[in-house]
Order: C-alpha cells, then sequence, then structure tokens
C-alpha cells in the first residue's frame, strides 16, 4: 500500500470507538495484548484520559478519514523519576497490518520524543510477537530484559521482552 492523504494526529475522544476495536482485533490472536477478553469504550476511557498532546500523546493515523493505526505514550512506572521515559504502544487496524503504518508512527514518534521531553523509549512485548520486536529493532530499539514466563495465555507460559530506544541528545523541553 502506498500511503498518501493520511495524517497523524492527536486521538479526539470521538475516535476512541476505532481505538478500542483495533485494540480489541488483537485480543483473540493472543500475540499482542495480555488482555484475555474484549475491553470496552467505557473501560479504555480513564486510559484516554490520561494523554495530552504536549507530554503523553495518544494519535491516530487516518488514511482517506479512516483510523488505520493509533499509537500512544504512556508514563513509565507513574514516578515523576521517570518522566524523561515513556512506554509506547502501537496497534495496527487488521485492514493496514503489514502496511507499513507502524513503521510511519513509530517513526513520527522518535522524531517527536525529545520535544515532549522523553529519553526513553520503551516496549513490553511477548517473545513470540516476532512481527512488533522485529519493527522495534528494526527502528534501533534493543533488548534491555527479559521477563520468563510471567504471562499465561491459554495455559502456555509467554516470556515479555523489555525493549528499549535511548534517544540522541537532550530534550528540547523537560
Amino acid at each position: 500500500m502506498e500511503w498518501q492523504n493520511y495524517t497523524i494526529e492527536d486521538a479526539l475522544q470521538t475516535d476512541l470507538p476505532a481505538i478500542v476495536e483495533i485494540y480489541n482485533s488483537t485480543v483473540g490472536g493472543r500475540v499482542v495484548t495480555a488482555d484475555l477478553e474484549p475491553v470496552s469504550v467505557r473501560d479504555r476511557q480513564r486510559w484516554f484520559s490520561k494523554h495530552n498532546s504536549h507530554h503523553r500523546p495518544l494519535w491516530v493515523l487516518r488514511q482517506n478519514g479512516e483510523v488505520a493505526a493509533w499509537f500512544s505514550f504512556q508514563s513509565f512506572y507513574g514516578r515523576p523519576a521517570y518522566n524523561g521515559t515513556a512506554e509506547i504502544s502501537v496497534y495496527v487496524s487488521e485492514k493496514f497490518r503489514g502496511s507499513g503504518a507502524g513503521s510511519i508512527l513509530l517513526a513520527k514518534a522518535i522524531e517527536t520524543a525529545p520535544d515532549l521531553g522523553i529519553e526513553n523509549l520503551v516496549g513490553f512485548v511477548f517473545g513470540h510477537n516476532e512481527p512488533s520486536l522485529r519493527l522495534l529493532r528494526r527502528n534501533g530499539f534493543k533488548d534491555w530484559g527479559l521477563l520468563p514466563g510471567v504471562a499465561e495465555l491459554d495455559g502456555v507460559k509467554r516470556d515479555l521482552v523489555i525493549i528499549g530506544l535511548k534517544l540522541n541528545g537532550q530534550p528540547a523541553k523537560a
């Protein structure tokens, strides 16, 4: 797919149903998320509200007006000393998987993070989620840790890879 007529913008409240739909499309595959059942828009409202455009944005990538993917920055570990580190998530609609949407969002995140006061990006990825690990490693992320067998999905113990990227230079603002 050629990416033309796309935009990346802060998610609006009206985008939350599409964000949840994309998220829920990954639950049954047991590769991307540790949720075992789909979530509701109401379940994700508090999470949505924790995002803001100046420090922890939630973006949607729209292709011809349709939400094709989303990307979030979340506070890491919830303590002020970690403000320079953000946990990242990227989810792509089934229709657009394998199209490069995740790469487009990740590139924007890496470029924008210093302006958000972020020096480190961290992902928590199942060890069997090869597409996500490939995407991150291809963009300079390194394995920072392994939590062996910490998740159980349908009776199968799964590893969690902690993967991170230290960004060069100092953030433009703190």
